[in-house]
């Protein structure tokens, strides 16, 4: 077999066989595949497209081409959740207690932040003494005695997607949907999980830009879990605006905290509540309206904050901190963000408010780059909002003074303020299963 022939064949349009794919992946992942005919065969996918049967045989061999957590060890069906990014989104420090609590194990393998979205990774590790570098033994045994735990991938896992992702980013075939999907799912897969839910964020903070593209991607997700054996569901989820109102590492954590102790403002609260319903659903809990209730219960009675607590204490975090948020280290530098005129929010740029939370300190430009936990955004103001020149838009958070007025130029301009209300923008716009796509809006 010849990779010229491989190249040849996709760009022709024709489907490729499981064993082209395999040869490709392996190849490319021991370094006979050069960089230019990996380029080249990336491109030739970016234009023809793949099917399910392609895209699902690609994530495999991706998932095969490292480690492959073996999660029997935790009884009962482990469900992941997984979402592809956006500005806020703090749904996973959340989510998982809440489901944990309702008796469904989670053992979940995160990541780091870069650019202008934050990691889950980064925000724990603003708890005082929390360690996301736990050995399998021990991840399986927090995961047995508390239900949950939340630490970082493992070095070896899916290593042919880091190549071929940084292979992509450098050559304009990064917004490739089976690329997107087979690079998430892999993941998802060598992880370990039974089933999968995804969170599909769509609009300015997110990597797809229309509900369009984002039901297709969650739809090609879907199809790859489903026809791998792993039962998959998609919510599609808007990012025009910010999820909730905080932004940045440790007051996300404590915005997670206001979703579980009932809080925290609608739009994150029902996101997280929505997400945690589907993986209680998918562990066999009960209907989805059953599982809804489940949760919020465990909400209401402080089972699910408690459940984050322990978890945190599992992990050598410092829980008292989640207890009296009062209690997380206190950026330096405040200054808040007035409105310029009257009018109302009618737009945000999501990614810039992200870019202006990164400014602060927030965020890192690389993997190397160290963060400032106590920096970030909190938000007073968001899309649909009416207000009057001088009311606070925002409050900026930063240890360095000179931060403050780059995040502020930022700010402002992610802001459009008009003298129309916008169109109210739903948050949910669908959901995406074996059995298809169901429109919300």
């Amino acid at each position: 077999m010849r990779m010229y022939d491989v190249i040849k064949r996709k760009r022709d349009g024709f489907e490729l066989t499981p064993e082209e794919i395999n040869y490709f992946v392996a190849g490319y992942s021991e370094g006979t595949i050069p960089d230019y005919q990996a380029s080249a065969l990336a491109m030739a996918i970016f234009y023809q497209g793949m099917n399910a049967r392609e895209t699902a045989a690609l994530t495999m061999e991706m998932a095969a081409s490292g480690d492959m957590v073996d999660l029997s060890p935790i009884p009962g069906i482990k469900v992941d959740k997984h979402s592809t990014g956006g500005v806020g989104d703090k749904t996973s420090l959340a989510v998982v207690p809440i489901v944990a609590s309702c008796g469904v194990p989670v053992a979940k393998m995160s990541g780091r932040g870069l650019g202008h979205t934050g990691g889950t990774l980064d925000k724990l590790e603003s708890i005082p003494g929390l360690t996301i570098s736990i050995d399998e033994e021990r991840f399986f045994d927090i995961v047995n005695k508390v239900g949950c735990a939340i630490i970082g991938q493992t070095a070896n896992l899916v290593p042919a997607d880091k190549r071929l992702y940084a292979l992509r980013d450098v050559t304009a075939t990064v917004d490739s949907i089976p690329l997107i999907a087979s690079s998430v799912m892999s993941k998802k897969i060598a992880s370990g999980a039974n089933a999968i839910v995804l969170d599909v964020k769509c609009g300015s903070g997110a990597f797809m830009k229309t509900a369009e593209d984002a039901t297709a991607l969650a739809q090609a997700m879907v199809e790859i879990g489903e026809h791998v054996g792993r039962t998959t569901v998609a919510l599609v989820t808007d990012m025009d605006r910010p999820l909730g109102n905080k932004v940045g590492n440790s007051l996300e954590v404590i915005e997670a905290v206001e979703v579980l102790r009932g809080t925290a403002p609608a739009d994150i609260a029902d996101t997280c509540l929505e997400l945690a319903a589907n993986m209680l659903m998918l562990a066999g809990k009960g209907t989805l309206d059953e599982c809804r209730t489940l949760a919020q219960h465990n909400i209401d009675n402080g089972a699910a904050f408690e459940k984050l607590c322990q978890m945190v204490e599992a992990q050598g975090g410092d829980s008292s901190v989640l207890r009296d948020t009062s209690r997380f280290a206190q950026a330096p530098c405040v200054h808040e963000v007035r409105a310029p005129r009257d009018g109302f929010v009618y737009h945000m740029n999501t990614e810039e408010v992200g870019t202006a939370a990164a400014a602060l300190g927030a965020g890192r430009e690389t993997i190397e780059a160290s963060i400032d936990p106590t920096a970030g955004i909190d938000l007073a103001r968001k899309t649909g909002d009416a207000v009057k020149a001088g009311d606070v838009l925002a409050t900026l958070y930063s240890s360095e003074e000179e931060r403050l007025y780059n995040g502020e130029r930022i700010l402002l301009d992610a802001y459009d303020i008009r003298e129309e209300a916008p169109v109210a923008i739903p948050h949910f716009l669908a959901r995406v299963s074996r059995d298809g796509v169901e429109r919300l809006v």
